[in-house]
């Protein structure tokens, strides 16, 4: 794929990481963006999609520019935190996709998909702690993981399913290159 082509799709993929939340966020009591987790879903595309440093570009890019557009996530360190986890989601999905081949295109991006799940949690916590603990106040590690596990398993359960269904609606389609091409008898 061209890097042409790889700038369109992440050009996309960034509008719709900052169209989507506003969507959702139509849902009732907040639980739209906070818990399913729009954004994430456009970010984990383009690094599987695209590579890692689209993914990584896409991670980086859109939650600055949601916040200048949208207000959402709110200016500060809300922001900062969501630049952080998901420009590391972009990267490792790339990197893992270009890293684990089990010969199943839907097995890798599974393996990919949690593994870049894992590294931008855990970025994210490690940010997180490093501002609060410069800051003198506490980092407290069960609300990190309340706050990036526990309460967001319905987006996360919504990733597992949709992530790879795209993607391989997309190889399908022929819009993105097969991974394992079939080879004739």
């Amino acid at each position: 794929m061209s890097d042409i082509k790889k700038t369109v799709i992440t050009s996309m993929l960034i509008a719709l990481g900052i169209v989507m939340p506003m969507i959702f966020h139509l849902i009732p009591q907040g639980l739209g963006g906070r818990v399913l987790l729009p954004m994430h879903i456009p970010v984990f595309l383009a690094g599987l999609v695209v590579g890692p440093f689209f993914g990584f570009f896409a991670g980086l890019i859109t939650p600055l520019l949601s916040s200048m557009i949208t207000g959402m996530p709110a200016a500060g360190i809300a922001v900062y935190r969501m630049m952080v986890e998901l420009s590391v989601y972009g990267l490792a999905a790339g990197l893992a996709m270009r890293l684990v081949h089990t010969k199943r295109l839907t097995a890798d991006l599974y393996i990919s998909l949690v593994a870049a799940m894992l590294a931008g949690r855990i970025v994210a916590g490690l940010f997180q702690a490093f501002v609060f603990l410069g800051g003198g106040s506490a980092f407290v590690f069960g609300l990190w993981v309340s706050s990036y596990f526990y309460s967001s398993i319905p987006g996360i359960v919504l990733q597992i399913i949709f992530v790879p269904t795209i993607v391989i609606a997309l190889e399908r389609g022929r819009l993105i290159p097969t991974r394992y091409p079939k080879v004739a008898s």
